[in-house]
């Protein structure tokens, strides 16, 4: 087997920004911001949206209406009688 091939697993630990709910695990992504948690440096990887704030996950409904695009959706494309 080849030596120096395969990429390095690090201790990382993802950040959702809406909830600020942390998780830990391994991979082979980086960042150069670290926190140290139990005594382990882990990379912090800030995330958008994890499976804590996914509305599949979360079971939430959402509906945006961002000014009348709807309106503007069935206007544009509804038929006229």
């Amino acid at each position: 087997m080849k030596k120096d091939i395969h990429p390095t697993l690090n201790p990382v630990c993802f950040v959702d920004v809406s909830t600020g709910k942390k998780f830990t695990s391994r991979s082979t992504a980086s960042s150069k911001k670290s926190e140290n948690i139990d005594g382990i440096d882990h990379h912090v990887i800030v995330r958008d949206v994890t499976m804590d704030s996914h509305p599949a996950y979360t079971g939430e409904k959402r509906f945006v209406d961002t000014a009348g695009r709807v309106e503007k959706f069935q206007n544009k494309f509804s038929r006229k009688r």
